[in-house]
Parts: C-alpha cells; structure tokens; sequence
C-alpha cells in the first residue's frame, strides 16, 4: 500500500500534463464544494482517440494525485475506453482505502474528464 501512496503522492508533489492546451476539443470543470476541490480538464480529440490532455485546479492530494495520473493513463486512449472508466477502476488504481468524502476527491477528475468527452461527443456526434 506504501508504493501507491507514494505514487500518489509523487503526482500530487510533480503533477504530469498539468496547464492549458492551445487547440482543445473540449474542456470541462468539476467542483467539489463540500472540500471546495476543483478540476479542469482540457483534452484534443483525433479519430476517436484522446491525443491530448492536460488538467488544472487546485484541492487535496488524492484530486490532484489522480487528475495527474489520468493524463498520463488516459492519453492516446479511445475516448470509448475513457468512458468505460469508473469507480472500481480507479480505486483499483489508487490501492488504498478510501472512505466516502475521501472516494469523492477521488471520482472528482474522473467527472470532469468523463463529461468533458460527453459534451464533446454531444457536440461532434
């Protein structure tokens, strides 16, 4: 469990693909007010497939630990297998316990970046 609070940790000390894309297809924000986290994703979309992303915002080291590590999992993927992404995945990914305000800051990018490609496709489709 050591391992993964240190990765965790690591994205959250030097974030990955964090910032603003100059093209993006889509961008999207989700705010937590109850513990007042906030992320943004902003991703570039080529035939199906999540060719960019990058992601901002500010919150705990579990937001800002799994936002950064969604970029890097999440990159050149099908915006199809993004989708299918959910809750056990990234508790599966993540491999430390987590209670129920704390499996909020967790899901929180994985929201925003889920509904950031849905507002694309709605938009595209």
């Amino acid at each position: 469990m050591q391992l993964y609070q240190e990765e965790l940790m690591d994205h959250y000390r030097n974030p990955r693909n964090k910032g603003g894309l100059e093209q993006a297809s889509f961008a999207s924000t989700e705010h937590n007010p109850s513990c007042g986290d906030t992320v943004k994703f902003e991703g570039f979309v080529s035939a199906g497939a999540l060719k960019s992303i990058v992601f901002d915002g500010r919150g705990c080291v579990i937001s800002q630990g799994v936002a950064s590590m969604l970029t890097e999992i999440c990159k050149n993927k099908g915006i199809l297998e993004v989708l299918a992404l959910d809750k056990e995945y990234i508790i599966t990914h993540l491999g430390i316990p987590l209670g129920p305000t704390r499996l909020k800051c967790a899901l929180l990018p994985l929201q925003a970046l889920q509904q950031g490609i849905i507002e694309y496709q709605q938009g595209n489709g």
